[in-house]
């Protein structure tokens, strides 16, 4: 139910790396509020967190946390959103789901608004926010699909450490430290935690990002594949991915390789597209040496492209490099950016 002078906003996972940055967005943004609760687990509770200049205290989440909520903005996991998206929805508020937990459920709408703003009015309650190396890669690829067409998608991806969390970038920086002071360390978290091995992330670079699947990709280079064909509604897409971890903080970089359904399609050609295209900044002059990279995106919620060739084999085949703020656009900005959406559409009034 929408108030005098906004709505009432919760934001589930309030306290984590992207449920911090979800709240500066809506600040950012100036997004219409007029109640906001911030929700944890009972380990984050009584936190105190600031909100445009107000202090708000951090509450338990509870199944009757949702009452009078009209959009409920979730990261706090997947289990967590399992045991409470349905509890939300009975409570009459909509979920943006930044986890993995509904991605793949044919009944919810997996959503960048640059690519399929429309596929909202399909919600059921639930929307559920992509991965965030998918998001990056379909806003720089839908332009070209909408013009041309699209086959196939080969995808390299190099990824920050803070998409394993605020704890994995710590020990980013520990594990520098302890390398230049000639010190012992002892890796805890990545490429996964819990798993059987970890490995050094400073000064390396891990093949792994979330366990293998029997197929021998990882779970993350198989939602880059399932989400691509689902958001961009092409289930024949020839999609592959292979993800990588960097020692870098913030930012996701992918050299994306593509195949288009037109012939005599030109490098100028796609450079027009993305220049013209929302949510995207064209950064491609090679004689200059301008090109995206992930300290130059920190902190912005647009996706920069650049270093667009053509192959040198394929007449239908073009490389580019495609980077973005992964806690940014690859999660709280694609979630509120989607809130927004509703809003204009009529969906949440």
């Amino acid at each position: 139910m929408q108030q005098e002078k906004g709505f009432h906003v919760a934001i589930l996972g309030a306290t984590g790396a992207v449920g911090q940055q979800m709240i500066k967005t809506l600040e950012e943004k100036d997004f219409p509020i007029s109640k906001l609760t911030l929700l944890s687990s009972a380990r984050s509770a009584g936190k105190k967190l600031q909100f445009k200049g107000v202090e708000y205290t951090v509450q338990e989440v509870q199944p009757e946390s949702f009452a009078g909520v009209d959009i409920a903005l979730f990261s706090a996991g997947g289990s967590v959103s399992k045991e409470f998206a349905s509890h939300a929805v009975k409570h009459g508020a909509i979920v943006v789901d930044n986890t993995s937990a509904f991605r793949m459920d044919k009944n919810v709408p997996l959503v960048v608004p640059e690519v399929n703003e429309q596929d909202l009015h399909k919600q059921q309650g639930i929307i559920a926010n992509p991965n965030c190396s998918t998001i990056q890669m379909v806003v720089a690829l839908e332009p070209i699909r909408q013009k041309f067409g699209l086959n196939k998608v080969l995808v390299s991806t190099y990824q920050a450490v803070s998409g394993s969390g605020a704890a994995a970038v710590e020990e980013l920086y520990d594990q520098t430290k302890a390398i230049i002071n000639n010190e012992a360390y002892k890796p805890t978290i990545l490429p996964v935690k819990g798993d059987k091995k970890h490995y050094q992330i400073a000064f390396n670079a891990i093949p792994q990002i979330d366990k293998f699947e029997e197929n021998g990709f990882t779970f993350e280079e198989m939602k880059m594949i399932n989400e691509t064909k689902k958001i961009m509604n092409l289930p024949e897409l020839h999609v592959a991915a292979t993800c990588v971890r960097l020692p870098v903080a913030t930012g996701h970089s992918e050299s994306v390789y593509l195949e288009v359904n037109e012939e005599s399609v030109s490098v100028q050609e796609i450079k027009a597209l993305l220049t013209d295209a929302p949510g995207v900044v064209l950064q491609d002059d090679p004689s200059n040496q301008i090109y995206p990279m992930p300290a130059d995106c920190v902190g912005k919620s647009d996706v920069f492209i650049g270093r667009i060739r053509k192959d040198l084999d394929e007449s239908r085949g073009f490389h580019m490099w495609v980077v973005s703020d992964n806690l940014l656009k690859g999660a709280a900005w694609n979630s509120v950016q989607i809130a927004e959406s509703l809003i204009k559409l009529g969906i949440v009034k």
